[in-house]
This record gives C-alpha cells, sequence and structure tokens, in this order.
C-alpha cells in the first residue's frame, strides 16, 4: 500500500494506537521485570543507576534541541519547563542532582558516576542515537518521540512500590527522583501528546508518529539488552580480548 493512501485514524483512534506501544515499554524488559520483583544483586542495581544517569543527563541537551528547532515561542515556552526540571532551577536542584542521590543511596560514587566509567559501548551509542535524531528531525517529530512519558509514571510507581521493600540496603533518601517524576511526566506528556495529535493528521503522518514512538522504545530496550549482557550473563564489552572489566572510552 503506498503510504498516501493510508487512511486516517480518527483523534481518539490514533491517541489509542499511540497507547497500544506500550506493550514494548522497557517495563516490560527482564532486567527492569528482575529490578522490581526483588531478583537484582547490588551489582545490577548499581549498574543499571549508573548508566541511566548517561541517559539522564543527555534529556536536556535534546529539550533543548527540539526547542532549538522550533519557531513558536507558546510551545518554546512550555517546553523550557522540561530542562528546568532536570537541570534545575529556583531552589530546585533538579532531575539530575536527584539521580545523583539515587546513586549514592545505592552505593555508587558521585565521582564514579559522574565520569562514566560505567557507562556501556550499547548504552552510548542508543542514547547518542536519541539525541542525534532530536537535533536532526522536525521538532514534532522530536516531540512525539517523548511520548514513551505516556507509560512512565507507571514505571516510577513500581520502583517506590516494591524497591524498598526488596532492597532495604538502598537509602530511602534516593527515591526523592522517582516521586519527582510520577507528576512531571503526567504533565510532559499532555503537552507532547497535544503535539502528536495536532500535527500528525494524515495517515502517512501517523504511521510515521507510531514509527518515531516504536523508534524510542527501541532505544529504551536497547539500552537494558546492554546491561542484560554485562550484568546478568556476565558478559560485559571485550570480555573476549581482556581480562580487565574496562570499557569506557579513552582505553
Amino acid at each position: 500500500m503506498n503510504a498516501d493512501t493510508i487512511a486516517a485514524l480518527s483523534r481518539p483512534e490514533f491517541e489509542q494506537a499511540l497507547r497500544a506501544k506500550g506493550q514494548f515499554y522497557h517495563i516490560h524488559h527482564p532486567y527492569h521485570k528482575a529490578m522490581y520483583s526483588g531478583q537484582c544483586t547490588p551489582e545490577q542495581i548499581r549498574g543499571w543507576v549508573a548508566n541511566r544517569y548517561y541517559y539522564q543527563i543527555q534529556i536536556p541537551q535534546k529539550d533543548a534541541a527540539i526547542m532549538a528547532n522550533c519557531p513558536d515561542p507558546s510551545v518554546r515556552r512550555l517546553w523550557l519547563q522540561r530542562i528546568l526540571d532536570h537541570d534545575g532551577h529556583d531552589g530546585d536542584a533538579g532531575g539530575i542532582e536527584a539521580w545523583l542521590n539515587l546513586a549514592e543511596a545505592v552505593g555508587l560514587t558521585r565521582e564514579e558516576v559522574i565520569d562514566e566509567r560505567h557507562v556501556l559501548p550499547g548504552v552510548r551509542f542508543a542514547v547518542d542515537a536519541y539525541r542525534n535524531f532530536a537535533r536532526q528531525a522536525s521538532w514534532q517529530e522530536a516531540a512525539c518521540s517523548s511520548l514513551t512519558e505516556l507509560f512512565a509514571p507507571e514505571i516510577h510507581q513500581s520502583r517506590l512500590a516494591s524497591w524498598p521493600q526488596h532492597y532495604p540496603w538502598i537509602d530511602p533518601a534516593g527515591y526523592g527522583y522517582f516521586r519527582k517524576r510520577l507528576s512531571e511526566a503526567r504533565r510532559d506528556v499532555e503537552h507532547g501528546l497535544t503535539i502528536t495529535l495536532d500535527f500528525f493528521v494524515t495517515g502517512a503522518q501517523q504511521n510515521r508518529a507510531l514509527e518515531i514512538l516504536q523508534f524510542k522504545l527501541d532505544i529504551l530496550w536497547s539500552m537494558l539488552d546492554a546491561l542484560t549482557m554485562a550484568y546478568l550473563h556476565q558478559t560485559p564489552p571485550f570480555h573476549t580480548v581482556t581480562d580487565q572489566a574496562v570499557w569506557h572510552r579513552g582505553l
């Protein structure tokens, strides 16, 4: 079928199609299932936190790229809040600082997280692909890629509900990021969803939006695939060519 002949969905049907992509959200990945069911070791929790930090620090850069490509000041004013949420403002240290608090709560040092020594090549590649997409795509397409936030409140709630029970060794003070994002993600998704529903109106455009959302879901899933190899299967990058568990940039 020619892309131009794809029948357009109604607005409610299109929204439902976007939400149906939740079946591919990384909450269903075995690594995440292991985390919220209490099956992860401290090393596996720390590996996830250290690698996810690289994703966290790229979010403001991704959002800045969207703003740079957007000529609409009304959109930019609303989108700016996402950057402030992560970088901090007016007495709010921000999400990146909250993530560093989580890192310390699970037994990592700030230094080893910030210098990215634990970031796996597969994680870096996936996150960089997301950031670069936001820079190169239209601002509407990049905004659409943020719609994995549709499913984010559930994943944050699952951590808040299960981690204190299964991992009593984690300092509860580290859970601030998850609580913070419960409300922020709901607010952000309302804006991103409106942009997507307003812009992607033809059948071809809607199909493209679904492809973009799947791309972002693939990014998140691939990050956990890399962690699975390194921390569950004990086959970190280059394990066959060195006896040193070192893979960070520059070595």
